[in-house]
């Protein structure tokens, strides 16, 4: 890949920012009028309740903007060789688990709380679903696009891992798509995480010579950055499942086919600390009144950013912190993808 294609890939994402700037506020006055949000309920601490009716699903407005500039940009490369028609595949993942988020969401909306607190999909429902589509994804990967190895750090050899490599890459999308949404709970967190994430996969990508990916990536932060105008505390629009399920799937599908989605778990720390505190703060509390005859609980509450909450800090400083975390491990993932 020459100098050419990296100004076009960092040129496009700033078209795709003010392009999706742009269209963000008349979407946002749609989401108002129909209320569009006004009887989400919000989980977490009480300071969570001031953002109550606050306008959601706002992950349409990076959905839609990286299908259509995508779609623009390939038309032509779609009747080339692979390298074209496999950005079909993350294009394909962003649209489904949208779809699929956008669902829940609207359930959620439109559907009176019931007896038992449950709103929007059954947690069964969507886990199955997402499995639909990452299992889909991961048979595209292996016998569309051939993609069936992993990288690892220093070592010059791709290690090919056969047919594993399915349920492996099936894993890392649903596992990535929850630990997405697991961090969507502050503005501005899971947005800027995810960009963070897609800038470090798009320069790995740009190593690699994987031209549509770079552009892909780019694409994606362009719109994500138009997304955060929106999001940065004190928050006009929410995400939504609508865009923390399609962020996470997608990022999960982009590192797979970079071969380096190991580093996944480096690159995107924050998730990965999101679930494991919900993963520790839940077994640590059955087994503690299982064994113990008592609640015992490491967390004040999960996801990690709650914790941090109930301690006091406020959520900017949990949101720039984070970040500054973020940003650092995602250096250190590129650090790693170049040896």
């Amino acid at each position: 890949m020459n100098g050419a294609d990296a100004t076009f890939a960092l040129t496009l994402a700033s078209i795709a920012f003010l392009m999706t700037v742009i269209w963000g506020g008349p979407l946002l006055e749609v989401l108002r009028r129909y209320k569009i949000g006004e009887s989400i309920r919000i989980e977490g601490p009480q300071m969570h309740f001031t953002k109550l009716g606050t306008p959601t699903m706002g992950g349409l407005l990076f959905i839609l903007p990286v299908l259509l500039f995508t779609a623009l940009l390939n038309v032509v490369n779609l009747v080339r060789p692979v390298t074209g028609r496999s950005i079909l595949l993350p294009l394909a993942v962003l649209v489904a688990t949208g779809a699929l988020g956008a669902w829940d969401d609207w359930i959620g909306i439109r559907r009176r709380q019931t007896s038992n607190g449950v709103k929007g999909l059954r947690g069964r429902d969507k886990f199955l679903l997402q499995s639909v589509i990452a299992v889909v994804a991961a048979l595209v990967l292996f016998y569309g696009l051939d993609v069936h190895s992993l990288a690892l750090p220093g070592y010059p050899r791709r290690i090919d891992l056969g047919i594993a490599y399915i349920p492996l890459a099936a894993f890392i999308i649903v596992a990535s798509t929850n630990a997405m949404n697991l961090t969507d709970g502050l503005d501005g967190l899971a947005g800027l995480i995810a960009a963070t994430a897609f800038v470090a996969y798009g320069l790995i990508a740009l190593l690699q010579e994987q031209v549509f990916l770079v552009r892909f990536c780019f694409t994606v932060v362009g719109t994500l950055f138009a997304f955060l105008w929106y999001n940065v505390h004190p928050a006009q629009l929410f995400m939504g499942d609508t865009g923390s399920l399609a962020l996470g799937a997608l990022l999960g599908v982009v590192a797979l086919m970079t071969g380096q989605w190991l580093l996944l778990a480096v690159i995107a720390i924050v998730p990965v600390a999101e679930t494991l505190s919900t993963i520790i703060q839940v077994v640590s509390a059955q087994f503690s009144r299982r064994f113990l005859g008592r609640d015992m609980r490491p967390f004040k509450m999960s996801p990690l950013h709650n914790h941090f909450v109930l301690l006091g800090w406020s959520e900017t400083q949990i949101v720039q912190r984070f970040w500054l975390v973020s940003l650092l491990a995602a250096m250190i993932g590129i650090a790693l993808a170049l040896l």
